[in-house]
């Protein structure tokens, strides 16, 4: 655990609720981001690390509510704040860059205006003064021009440029932490690494820790001091980022590295193969008893069908959630 962490997140549950019933869409999920650390959580879809990114931003709507757990900022609990509170908190101490960026901006406002917002509802500046900074904000983003393309719609800018804005908006008013969940969805791969090594600087720069969603292990290992893999709306398996890597621990973990593409590896027929995960991440309304991940795991025993693994410490405040890690 990281001492005396900016954010902590302890027994977080999070409900859904059906016509006829009440499903937990994740459950038992716990971590800690220190200050100015960069924190990795990886997954596949439908493994539960978006919504548990809405549950820190105050942000889950019907069916989805907060069922159970802490969420502690900096000290404080904020998982029962009122909507003005957590609007309060949203910018000024912990911004969100997501996935889509053209959803998640204003199509009918000017790109300049909404990141000026920040400065006008956050920090009290006058309508001048924060387009001067949304201009300055739009500079430290590397966006070319900044003074023409602080009038352009979302539409009129590519998706780079796009995200580039909305990690203008998310750091304007440097946040003591950052939300990326997803930010190089659709870029293509260079795109991706100018993203990923400007959000990286910026970060290091204020000062601001990061939470880093992604179902790219790879990408987050890179960035990452710490990682927790998550899947089927439990955390499976907490390491250090180079240990993720060295020797992951959990079958899904496993199956996850070994999916990566390895530079000079090659099979002997001369071409390299990806190796999968066998089977599809279960839908909420459908969770196997027992361990989550054994019907797709080739370790799978009697006792993981029927018995909910419990969470195994680790050396180097890692752990893990299987009957047969290793």
């Amino acid at each position: 655990m990281t001492t005396d962490p900016l954010l902590k997140v302890d027994g977080l549950r999070i409900a859904l609720s059906g016509s006829k019933t009440t499903y937990n869409a994740v459950e038992e999920v716990s971590f800690d981001i220190g200050r100015g650390e960069a924190f990795g959580l990886v997954g596949e879809s439908g493994c539960g690390k978006s919504i548990t990114a809405l549950a820190v931003m105050g942000l889950l709507k019907r069916p989805l509510s907060l069922g159970g757990g802490r969420i502690v900022l900096d000290g404080e609990e904020i998982q029962d704040a009122s909507p003005a509170e957590m609007r309060e908190l949203r910018g000024s101490r912990i911004g969100m860059i997501f996935q889509e960026p053209m959803t998640a901006l204003n199509p009918l406002s000017p790109v300049g205006r909404q990141i000026a917002e920040m400065f006008v509802l956050h920090q009290k500046a006058g309508w001048s003064e924060a387009m001067d900074r949304a201009e300055e904000a739009l500079r430290q983003v590397r966006v070319p021009s900044p003074e023409r393309r602080i009038k352009d719609y979302p539409h009129q800018l590519s998706g780079g440029m796009r995200q580039r804005v909305m990690i203008a908006i998310a750091l304007a008013c440097s946040p003591e932490l950052l939300i990326a969940d997803e930010p190089t969805t659709a870029l293509d791969v260079t795109v991706q690494a100018e993203i990923i090594d400007l959000m990286a600087e910026l970060c290091a720069a204020k000062g601001t820790a990061i939470l880093m969603i992604s179902h790219d292990l790879g990408l987050v290992a890179n960035m990452c001091k710490r990682v927790a893999v998550m899947y089927a709306g439990r955390i499976v398996e907490a390491q250090p980022a180079e240990a993720i890597f060295a020797d992951p621990q959990h079958p899904y973990t496993q199956g996850l590295v070994s999916s990566l593409p390895r530079l000079g590896e090659r099979s002997r027929r001369g071409r390299q193969r990806l190796r999968e995960i066998s089977g599809v991440v279960p839908s909420i309304q459908a969770y196997p008893p027992g361990c989550r991940f054994n019907p797709r795991c080739p370790r799978a025993t009697d006792v993981c069908l029927s018995v909910p693994p419990d969470i195994t410490p680790l050396p180097a405040d890692s752990l893990v959630r299987c009957h047969h890690h290793g």
